[in-house]
């Protein structure tokens, strides 16, 4: 039986870290060796890291990841590699190269260069033009990368009918909640559809706004999944690939031949090249059975979200953070991804209580950092707000306490943060939530004052989802059922509500989906079945805030469409979209 054993290397590097992300590719490189594998490979421009953005502007960050290059081929005796990098010519491409026994074989240039959403590859590179089948170890195999496979009569289809009967995909794929299974099912229809197994090796890891899932998987010829990667942790994942059953397989599917004419409009070429034509027979160790587990919703969110912290956190150099812990779900939530991404005794609470602050909201932020067993530190806000107002009392005078007496107090609370996090380097996480950053339901320079806003893609209705789940890994309260069950407050005034200034969140948060993630007008939501004045208002409110959400901290994507680099508006815009 001749069969090809891969190695799928699914690690977390570093944007611009060229010599962290050597260390781990030449650390696979190793254990590949000792277990026999005959190709190994690496996600989607594995040596610079994913996204570089507009690092790749600079030429002495092009000519160091090519650096890196050379020293992975001077390392790569008695091994076949795929890794991704940035390759240099008369352009510049996302690329893969072909490694093979220290000399570097051949290098494929992505295709299909997505341009939509967070991804703005058009901006950098050039598009690619050659499908290369190469000959290993007397397997076919075709090499494309991430975007390419999306394709359904693309790169992948080109390479099948010149003779691979693998394919190759390293990817940057990242994550959003439901991506999984799409990505899962349509890696399936690309190994069935070409009758040739799939190979899909993606990164994992958060790198600022985006987190990476990992989730790299192998489809046989037949579209069954015979191995996966884990979901948010690095892997290491190897199979023995049965390259016979696919030409077995290719004589019984008319259907491959049929799509032949379909190859005859592409214009890319497909050359052949050989680099070993004599199958491995040197004996291989057995390999462990892999157990296909995938979290599921709300699990996956949460991991997603303890992923991103982690690697924003410690990637850009910081080891502790700071937390305003209100006594209220948003925070209470945010402390336990903390704490789970960074450990207890790198998360400090601070309550900061004034004359509006509930005893209940008191007790509550001292039981949930009691039950995280993270510090707290206690600071009371009143006799700043007192000075404050008395500072205030000669222009506000005659005129009722209103928006900007509440606000005072958040900006209070922001600049203690702040300070703290200034003197003792420690980075403040944001506690605001999708649902009131859409509505600008938040406070400039108080709520908003942070480094990095871990829930700003979590709706409000998802918040209470994750705490809920959180608390049932824990088997107990871990975030306490009183913070869960009391009625969403900024405590700003006496007897305040969240319901007082927007409608309540279980009918919010599908408006906001509906018209932020779906773009459906105000007219089709009211179709949907929601209150006509509801949805313009809330439609209003989200279009009248894109100047907050513009000086916004970064936080975690884990919607189809968050706000950032997906969702791009003028904050000057006349336009109004807002009536039914």
């Amino acid at each position: 039986m001749h069969r090809l054993r891969i190695g799928m290397a699914q690690i977390n590097p570093t944007v611009g870290d060229f010599e962290g992300n050597l260390r781990r590719i030449l650390k696979d490189a190793d254990r590949a060796r000792s277990l026999g594998i005959d190709l190994l490979t690496f996600p989607e421009l594995a040596i610079c890291g994913y996204p570089p953005e507009d690092l790749l502007f600079k030429p002495q960050f092009i000519e160091e990841n090519l650096n890196y290059l050379k020293k992975i081929i001077d390392k790569a005796s008695n091994i076949t590699i795929v890794v991704g990098f940035v390759d240099a010519r008369e352009d510049i491409y996302n690329a893969a190269a072909l490694i093979h026994n220290g000399k570097l074989i051949g290098v494929y240039h992505k295709i299909y260069l997505p341009n939509y959403g967070v991804f703005d590859e058009n901006r950098y590179f050039k598009a690619g033009s050659e499908c290369p089948v190469y000959i290993i170890a007397g397997v076919g195999i075709g090499i494309n990368i991430c975007e390419d496979i999306w394709h359904e009569v693309g790169p992948a289809t080109v390479q099948a009918h010149s003779g691979a009967e693998i394919i190759i995909n390293i990817s940057s794929s990242p994550y959003h909640f439901g991506k999984g299974d799409a990505r899962e099912r349509m890696m399936g229809a690309r190994a069935s559809d070409n009758v040739a197994i799939v190979a899909h090796n993606n990164l994992v890891g958060g790198q600022d706004e985006l987190v990476f899932d990992g989730n790299s998987m192998i489809h046989d010829e037949k579209g069954r999944l015979i191995a996966r990667g884990k979901q948010f942790e690095e892997d290491f994942i190897v199979a023995d690939l049965d390259v016979e059953s696919v030409f077995r397989t290719r004589l019984h599917d008319p259907r491959w031949r049929n799509e032949m004419p379909l190859l005859n409009e592409r214009e890319w070429s497909n050359p052949k090249i050989i680099v070993s034509e004599v199958p491995s027979v040197e004996p291989k160790i057995p390999l462990p059975n892999r157990q296909f587990q995938v979290r599921g919703l709300p699990g996956e969110i949460y991991d997603a979200l303890v992923l991103g912290t982690h690697d924003y956190v410690r990637k850009n150099g910081f080891s502790k953070v700071i937390i305003g812990l209100s006594g209220g779900a948003d925070s209470a939530l945010v402390a336990a991804i903390a704490v789970d991404a960074l450990g207890d005794t790198n998360v400090i609470g601070v309550a900061m209580p004034s004359r509006y602050t509930s005893k209940s909201s008191t007790s509550d932020a001292c039981l949930l950092a009691q039950n995280l067993s993270i510090k707290l530190l206690t600071i009371p806000i009143e006799k700043v707000f007192q000075a404050y107002l008395e500072m205030l009392s000669g222009e506000f005078a005659g005129m009722e306490p209103g928006t900007a007496e509440e606000n005072i107090q958040a900006r209070i609370r922001g600049n203690i943060l702040m300070a703290l996090s200034n003197k003792f380097g420690w980075l403040v996480l944001t506690t605001g939530n999708k649902s009131e950053i859409a509505t600008g339901y938040t406070t400039l320079y108080g709520d908003m004052a942070g480094g990095f806003a871990v829930i700003k893609d979590v709706s409000k209705t998802m918040v209470y989802q994750l705490s809920r789940y959180r608390n049932s890994m824990a088997g107990s309260e871990l975030i306490p059922s009183t913070i869960i069950s009391k009625p969403p407050s900024a405590e700003l005034r006496p007897d305040q509500k969240d319901v007082d200034s927007l409608p309540p969140y279980e009918m919010l948060d599908p408006i906001l989906t509906a018209y932020v993630e779906e773009d459906k007008s105000v007219e089709q939501i009211v179709a949907m079945g929601f209150d006509s004045m509801v949805v313009q208002r809330a439609a209003h409110l989200v279009d009248s805030s894109e100047y907050k959400r513009r000086q916004a901290p970064p936080g975690i994507k884990i919607t189809p469409r968050s706000f950032g680099k997906d969702r791009r508006l003028p904050m000057t815009n006349r336009f109004n979209n807002n009536t039914a």
